[in-house]
């Protein structure tokens, strides 16, 4: 009987591919007129996400790849180093600094080349190579990605709060909307 981690789960590549056009949509919300603060947040929204991805992929998709007997994604090793050395000097960085905004540029076009590779070259020779495994491998990207953000919960909501506030304050009220509607229905029970 499959887990229902199984069963939810999407396919490996299905998950690789949401991830990408997530990073990719927060790419659309840095703006160079922005404030500071806000560049700041974006780009450790970013950064989170690509090093958990890089890990998930690393840890779990990677490894089921060379056991199905694929050399491909020794491609993309280098290509998270990348990623990873222009993450550590975004954060080394004044976000009102002039080179601030020039490295999260060069952070954005090397990822836009490497999800450009992974999804033209690798994820269509995956789902041929791995296609009886897809969700089993998704199940267990899934249940690492948990481990990997669990621990920066906190930070990733002040970081969206502080990138759009606005945004902070329609969860904010849905959360209160749904504490409100619990005990609600907690009392007619």
């Amino acid at each position: 009987m499959k887990t229902l981690m199984q069963r939810l789960a999407p396919g490996a590549t299905d998950m690789i591919r949401a991830d990408h056009a997530r990073v990719l949509t927060v790419f659309h919300r840095y703006h160079l007129d922005s404030r500071p603060a806000a560049r700041k947040a974006i780009a450790e929204t970013i950064c989170l996400a690509l090093e958990i991805h890089a890990r998930m992929e690393e840890e779990v998709f990677y490894p089921a790849m060379r056991e199905a007997g694929s050399t491909l994604v020794d491609k993309f090793v280098p290509e998270h180093e990348e990623m990873r050395s222009l993450i550590a000097q975004l954060r080394g960085l004044d976000p009102a600094s002039e080179l601030f905004d020039a490295t999260f540029m060069e952070l954005m076009r090397a990822v836009i080349h490497h999800v450009a590779d992974e999804e033209t070259a690798m994820l269509p020779h995956a789902e041929s190579v791995l296609a009886p495994r897809l969700k089993v491998i998704g199940a267990q990207m899934a249940k690492r990605r948990l481990q990997l953000a669990a621990p920066h919960a906190g930070g990733m909501v002040r970081r969206s709060a502080t990138a759009s506030p606005v945004n902070a304050m329609m969860a904010a009220a849905a959360l209160i909307a749904g504490i409100v509607l619990f005990r609600r229905t907690r009392r007619t029970d």
